[in-house]
C-alpha cells in the first residue's frame, strides 16, 4: 500500500478565494491549490528562498520548487488566456501557529476541503487516535487490534468510537489512521518506520504513553498530557532470548515495537 500523501503545512488562507478576467463571459476556471497558493506567498510575496518556504510547509526544497513552478504556470494561463482562477483543494494542513517559522498570530483554522478538521490556536478542533486495549492504551502500534477516535471541539471531547484496524499491519496503519480523518496520535511504543509514515501522512504523534485512553485524550484535547517526545523503537535491538518473553513484559513506553 503506497503511503499517503503528506499534507503541505499551510499557514494562512486566501482570503480572496476567486479572481476573474474583466469582460470575459463564463471564463474557464483554473485551480490554484492552497499549497500552491502558500508557496507564492511565501516566495513571491514575502520573499524567502525555496529552501525557506520548503522548511516552513515541511516540505523537500524540491517539492517546493516543483509546487511553485506548477503555480506559476497556472497563473500564466489565468492571465494570458483569460481563464476563472480559483483557489481550493491541495494536500494540505493548517499550521496551529506553534511551528517553528510560523508567523504568530497569523495563522487561521478552517475545515480541510474533505471535512477533516485541524487544530489551531484559539478555536481547537481535531480527531484524536489512540491505540487502544480493554480501556488502556496499547503499548505496540504495529500489533494493535483496536484504535479508539476521540472528536474534540474547543478542549472538549464530543464523540468518541472504537474502530477495528481489521488486520491491518504496522506498514498500512498510517493510511488506516489518515483515512478515518485522524489529526493525532496517542500510543506506547512506535518504530521509526511507523513514525515516518504519521509524518508524511501529516498526523501528530504522542508517543510514550500508558495507562487509560479517555483519560490520555481528555489529557491532549487540553494541552496536558505528558509524552515522550524521544520515543524510539529499540525492540529489534536485542532478541528476546530463550524464554520468548514479549514486549509488553517490559512495558514498551520506550521500548517500542513495529
Amino acid at each position: 500500500m503506497a503511503r499517503p500523501q503528506r499534507r503541505r503545512r499551510i499557514c494562512r488562507e486566501p482570503a480572496y478565494p476567486a479572481f476573474s478576467p474583466d469582460g470575459v463571459p463564463n471564463p474557464a476556471p483554473t485551480v490554484l491549490t492552497l499549497d500552491e497558493f502558500e508557496v507564492i506567498r511565501l516566495v513571491d510575496l514575502e520573499g524567502q528562498t525555496h529552501e525557506q518556504a520548503a522548511g516552513q510547509m515541511e516540505i523537500s526544497r524540491s517539492t517546493a520548487t516543483e509546487i511553485y513552478e506548477s503555480a506559476r504556470r497556472k497563473m500564466a494561463d489565468s492571465l494570458v488566456n483569460g481563464h476563472r482562477l480559483l483557489i481550493a483543494g491541495g494536500s494540505y494542513r493548517l499550521c496551529d501557529g506553534t511551528a517553528p517559522g510560523c508567523p504568530k498570530g497569523r495563522c487561521h483554522r478552517r475545515c480541510l476541503p474533505d471535512g477533516v478538521p485541524v487544530i489551531a490556536k484559539g478555536e481547537s478542533m481535531m480527531r484524536i487516535a489512540v491505540t487502544y486495549e480493554n480501556g488502556n492504551i496499547f503499548q505496540h502500534f504495529g500489533h494493535t487490534a483496536q484504535f479508539k477516535l476521540y472528536d474534540v471541539e474547543n478542549g472538549v471531547i464530543t464523540a468518541s468510537q472504537v474502530v477495528d484496524t481489521n488486520g491491518s499491519g504496522h506498514g498500512a496503519l498510517a493510511g488506516f489512521l489518515a483515512s478515518n480523518q485522524v489529526d493525532a496520535l496517542i500510543c506506547g511504543g512506535i518504530g521509526g518506520g511507523a513514525q515516518m509514515a504519521l509524518a508524511e501522512a501529516g498526523i501528530r504523534l504522542y508517543g510514550g504513553v500508558s495507562g487509560s485512553a479517555d483519560e490520555a485524550a481528555k489529557a491532549l484535547a487540553a494541552g496536558d498530557l505528558s509524552f515522550d517526545p524521544n520515543v524510539h523503537c529499540d525492540h529489534h535491538d536485542h532478541e528476546h532470548g530463550a524464554d520468548g518473553h514479549a514486549c509488553g513484559d517490559h512495558g514498551c513506553g520506550s521500548h517500542s515495537c513495529h
